[in-house]
């Protein structure tokens, strides 16, 4: 963290935005930029010492003198440096998420997404939607999280800090509204050329091996997810436990173990040689994917550009349904 980074986080720390009127910050912005308060007067249409009264108002808030005054103008101070670095991008966004409010034009839009994609595709997903705007809006920049699911998710929603979520589990609730996207089933997978390619026919059989599978955070016997629940009543032996679902595809590529994995992954994935669902083996009971995202949001048309391009980076990876998805032979 930089010295200026390291000063703007005490002072917003010591500032209690409920004891300031947040229409002093673009007064504060101007005067940085113009380093002039009869400047600042003019781009803001207000008289000069109406604008020296809100400086007055900042000093008092932050504590500092921000500036300094001299024939010529005047000098920002550095607690001013480093509060213009954190407000200035502030700014930036809530003046593009009320331009995208008004009319949103995703080829000149500047706005910022966060997107949640727990759902095992998430990096796949992220990819897609990565070049698709590269394309489309390219001044659009998003942020991903698709780490297991985020403590909080529907919270994030709700207060609009997460723009769009992605996922097996539903984050339902109040204020939300969802949409499903796919439907997805867990099966069993190996590598090219196991026995229990030729030897298995069922689920029961498949427990003459041994498993790799994810690391469980609740207990599999409650999982939400019927699919998940069948395979655990059956009580195969697990002789490693992973963290992610990419790497069950690893470790069943260089084993005779064998893998449990969605199947859209297992589909998505097919570029890692060797591995393959198990022929003729049910899978567990289908589950559907959806996206979820706060209902009634004031930046409707640009939540739907995101959406929109969701979903058609679900129709490039996810190409059927998998109850067309062919088994491997």
């Amino acid at each position: 963290m930089s010295t200026n980074e390291h000063l703007a986080l005490q002072i917003f720390t010591m500032l209690n935005l409920r004891t300031i009127d947040l229409n002093l910050l673009p007064v504060f912005e101007a005067a940085y930029e113009e380093r002039s308060l009869s400047k600042a007067a003019i781009r803001l249409a207000m008289t000069q010492p109406a604008v020296s009264h809100a400086l007055a108002r900042l000093r008092s808030a932050f504590r500092d003198d921000l500036f300094i005054r001299h024939p010529r103008g005047m000098t920002p101070t550095p607690a001013a440096d480093a509060l213009y670095g954190r407000l200035g991008e502030a700014l930036g966004l809530v003046r593009a998420a009320v331009t995208d409010t008004r009319d949103f034009d995703p080829k000149s839009s500047a706005r910022r997404f966060l997107v949640a994609i727990p759902h095992p595709l998430g990096p796949l997903l992220a990819v897609g939607l990565l070049e698709r705007f590269g394309s489309l809006a390219p001044g659009i920049s998003i942020a991903f999280t698709t780490r297991s699911r985020p403590i909080e998710l529907e919270r994030g929603l709700r207060e609009g800090r997460i723009d769009l979520a992605v996922d097996w589990l539903p984050a339902g609730g109040a204020g939300l509204a969802e949409e499903v996207l796919f439907k997805d089933e867990l099966v069993a997978v190996v590598r090219r050329g196991h026995p229990a390619v030729e030897q298995a026919r069922s689920r029961k059989a498949m427990l003459a091996w041994k498993f790799v599978t994810l690391r469980p955070r609740v207990d599999p016997q409650e999982h939400p997810l019927e699919g998940v629940r069948e395979w655990s009543r059956l009580k195969p032996t697990v002789a490693l436990e992973v963290s992610e679902f990419l790497e069950v595809l690893a470790v069943v590529r260089r084993s005779d173990l064998v893998g449990l994995a969605p199947r859209s992954l297992a589909e998505a994935a097919r570029a890692i040689p060797d591995v393959q669902v198990v022929p003729g083996v049910p899978a567990g009971a289908s589950f559907p994917v959806s996206m979820a995202w706060r209902a009634g949001r004031g930046d409707a048309r640009a939540q739907e550009f995101l959406r929109d391009q969701m979903r058609a980076v679900v129709r490039n990876v996810v190409r059927s349904s998998p109850s067309r998805w062919p088994m491997e032979s």
